[in-house]
């Protein structure tokens, strides 16, 4: 795992623990920073990343990358792009 897809991944852990905070804190956690730094993870990501990851970030599909990371890509349902 490169150094830009390490910090992917912490920021989709941080992002993860985020939303599931919304449902018992006040104030709720501003998400953009985390947004923000995803969108700026991805364009550093070197053009021989993996299409799949790339194409799970380009399409916000947080939860497919972070499996992805993982090594868990294999637990992705299919979305209705057909990956």
């Amino acid at each position: 795992m490169t150094d830009v897809e390490k910090d992917i991944l912490g920021t989709l852990l941080e992002l993860e623990a985020g939303v599931a905070a919304m449902k018992t804190t006040a104030p709720k956690p501003n998400l953009v920073p985390l947004f923000s730094r995803l969108s700026a993870f991805t364009s550093q990501l070197p053009p021989e990343s993996h299409a799949r990851l790339i194409h799970y970030l380009g399409n916000g599909s947080y939860e497919k990358a972070r499996l992805w990371l993982q090594g868990r890509d294999s637990e992705n349902q299919r979305g209705l792009c057909g990956r």
